[in-house]
């Protein structure tokens, strides 16, 4: 079955095209995200605008009609489109990891078939987490096959851009126990996707519940996922580094409504000699510093970027062990300024920065819900036994 969108979407025929239509995308997106947020109005339409763009088809082979663009350049897009709006900068994340799983393990027939697909604007969600399963790498949701045809079934959650997709890439077991990636259709008979997404951040991600109830499978939409971590490949590092610049994003959001706030809008502090908090040495001290550590952060991401690329085009064991580090440095580092510059907000804000209309609120919330996603506490053990002992990191996409 082929899926074709309602509106065929642009072609993106450089990077530069396309960090201009993210800039011109992430203008449209900043403005109403504050109201998303606050009344969970889901971004169906500007995620439609998205995928209408042709920024989902930027990261396809150039043999395939697509540019491959950088990782790094990649990254830039996510960081824009996150700080005018992290649910929707978050959002394609997983549509990028189905893509790099079917440049990896595809065949050259479901590649030519489903990366036209994307070319023409396809959207591709999610089913790769569950809640039953005994850890987070085990998985009950499964495929068999009766009477020569092949039923899935299975409960997913945390499945980011499933309610708005045309495709949800599912991770299932085989009949031969082995991980599978089955690009389903949306829409098939038996496919329930629930909207049951509560977190207090993130909040317009609809990252909720899938069930499948013997839904009818394609052998042809069946990729083989184990193999991307059996063998050395960069697929686990390429899925971090779009994390990782999530963060950084909320971390620009939270800092550029600080600017201003403190500059024209804060209250006068008690000293007479201090008129405003804006010339405050000490306030000038901690915007210095994170001013320091957001370009940090870039820099950590750019480096990371080439190592993933590197990692991409010549997949041996170090090259990737030299990706995740990398990339496991970038994502231990936006974590913590995207609380830093959440937090800072309200410290150098003072009460008035907590009040309902501003809504600063959101950048503390979606970065302690999004920093959640691959804990902190996972990434500096890794990065230390690497840098101490040459232990080379596992390779599975959470680091």
């Amino acid at each position: 079955m082929t899926i074709m969108p309602k509106h065929l979407a642009n072609r993106i025929t450089s990077a530069e095209q396309a960090l201009d239509v993210a800039h011109s995308l992430a203008l449209q997106f900043r403005e109403g995200a504050a109201y998303r947020d606050r009344h969970r109005e889901l971004p169906h339409t500007a995620l439609a605008r998205y995928f209408q763009s042709g920024l989902g088809a930027i990261t396809l082979p150039e043999a395939y009609g697509g540019i491959a663009i950088s990782t790094a350049e990649l990254v830039e897009i996510f960081v824009t489109l996150s700080e005018a709006d992290s649910a929707i900068g978050q959002i394609p994340q997983n549509h990028f990891y189905a893509l790099e799983v079917l440049r990896l393990n595809g065949t050259p027939e479901q590649k030519q078939r489903l990366y036209a697909e994307v070319l023409a604007g396809v959207h591709l969600g999610n089913a790769l987490a569950e809640f039953s399963s005994t850890a987070a790498h085990h998985r009950s949701t499964a495929f068999t096959s009766r009477n020569n045809t092949l039923y899935l079934n299975g409960d997913k959650f945390y499945a980011t851009g499933a309610l708005f997709a045309d495709r949800i890439p599912t991770l299932a077991q085989g009949e031969d126990g082995n991980e599978y990636l089955v690009f389903v259709p949306r829409h098939l008979p038996g496919i329930t996707v629930i909207d049951d997404w509560t977190g207090f951040g993130q909040r317009t991600t609809a990252s909720g519940s899938v069930q499948f109830r013997d839904v009818v499978i394609a052998p042809q939409d069946i990729i083989p996922f184990h193999t991307a971590f059996t063998r050395p490949t960069a697929l686990g590092p390429f899925a971090q580094i779009m994390h990782a610049a999530v963060d950084q994003g909320i971390a620009r959001a939270a800092f550029n409504e600080l600017l201003p706030f403190v500059r024209e809008r804060a209250r006068p502090w008690p000293d007479s000699q201090i008129e405003y908090a804006a010339k405050d040495p000490l306030t000038l001290d901690r915007i210095g510093r994170l001013a320091a550590r957001l370009t940090a952060g870039e820099a950590l991401l750019s480096l990371a970027g080439e190592a993933v690329d590197i990692a991409q085009q010549e997949s041996n064991a170090d090259h990737v062990a030299q990706a995740s580090v990398a990339v496991a440095k970038a994502r231990a580092w936006t974590t913590e300024i995207s609380l830093e510059a959440a937090n800072l907000l309200f410290e150098l804000g003072g009460t008035r920065a907590s009040l309902a209309e501003n809504q600063f609120d959101r950048h503390w919330r979606n970065a302690r819900t999004h920093t959640l996603h691959d804990p902190v506490r996972w990434k500096y053990p890794i990065i230390g036994n690497y840098v101490l002992n040459g232990v080379l990191p596992p390779r599975r996409g959470t680091i």
